[in-house]
């Protein structure tokens, strides 16, 4: 309905709200008022808000009057399930792995034979590997807490499960064999592997660090603008001429110098899980871009360079 005023033209909507998979109606709103007030239940972070039952959620900053609705407006709510903040899902999921692997270090009691109870390595490759792991984690906790700015507030509880078994599993696998008293150091370049192998995992951690600092200077805080990411005067961010998630890629090479370093199956096996998932990201975030921004650079792969 719309009322005619003095120059300007009020319009009025009327809102109904149906449950996404039944069709049933919730709720039937002529007044500006949440959803959260007739169901409490259904916190504001659990809701989808859809224009069609199978379609894809409205977001925030959508304006009703520049919906294709009419004046009574009919959306389908589908409920998220409980939900949690990123925040506590990454300060989780990254903690764990730290001290894990600091427990199966350390050689604390009921991980290997009694003998071996609060002993060291006599290899020091495996004080390395275990500075390097603690660094990554750490800096991951840090960037958790000081970097990253958030599209999101929330995920689905239901998934700290999940990634936690991810992380948590892998950290304890990989330090099972690499703390292990039987553990032997790369023999067949020796030092040289573990030297080079260094320099490859600090220069890909700290170029993921500069990646993630240049992704937050494009979000002011509390926005949730999308940008394309381009090259800044830090020289680890020009990646990003040939790279859409240069984070990734900086990622699997941290991981790839970890191997090399560790010679470790276990190590070797999370990188190969770790490339796959990250392609998967990577090629979403990718089509994202070039959906979004006409301008988008043509040149650019997802996470490998011309390759992939």
């Amino acid at each position: 309905m719309t009322s005619q005023g003095s120059r300007k033209a009020v319009v009025f909507f009327e809102v109904e709200i149906l449950d996404a998979k039944t069709k049933d109606k919730l709720c039937f709103l002529d007044k500006v008022r949440p959803l959260h007030k007739y169901y409490p239940q259904w916190y504001a972070a659990r809701q989808s808000i859809r224009l069609d039952p199978k379609g894809k959620s409205l977001k925030d900053e959508d304006v009703l009057q520049h919906l294709p609705v009419g004046t009574t407006a009919t959306f389908y709510f589908r409920d998220l399930g409980a939900q949690i903040s990123w925040v506590t899902v990454f300060l989780t999921e990254y903690g764990g792995p730290l001290l894990l692997y600091l427990m199966f270090y350390f050689r604390v009691p009921f991980i290997y034979a009694p003998k071996y109870d609060f002993t060291t390595s006599k290899h020091w490759v495996v004080h390395l590997a275990c500075m390097c792991h603690s660094f990554h984690y750490l800096k991951r906790l840090l960037e958790t807490l000081f970097v990253h700015r958030f599209s999101h507030g929330t995920m689905p509880l239901r998934n700290i499960f999940k990634n936690c078994t991810y992380y948590w599993g892998f950290a304890a696998w990989m330090a099972y064999y690499i703390n292990h008293p039987l553990y032997t150091p790369p023999t067949i370049y020796g030092e040289q592997q573990v030297r080079i192998a260094l320099v490859i995992f600090l220069f890909c951690q700290v170029g993921n660090f500069s990646i993630h600092i240049a992704l937050r200077n494009l979000r002011p805080p509390g926005s949730k603008t999308r940008k394309i990411p381009y090259p800044t005067k830090n020289p680890f961010t020009w990646i990003f001429l040939l790279v859409s998630c240069p984070n990734y890629t900086y990622e699997l090479g941290s991981w790839f110098g970890f191997t090399l370093m560790t010679q470790c199956l276990p190590v070797a096996f999370f990188t190969a899980v770790g490339f796959i998932q990250m392609t998967v990201w990577a090629k979403g975030k990718h089509r994202s871009y070039l959906k979004e921004f006409r301008d988008y650079p043509p040149l650019r792969s997802p996470i490998l360079p011309f390759v992939l």
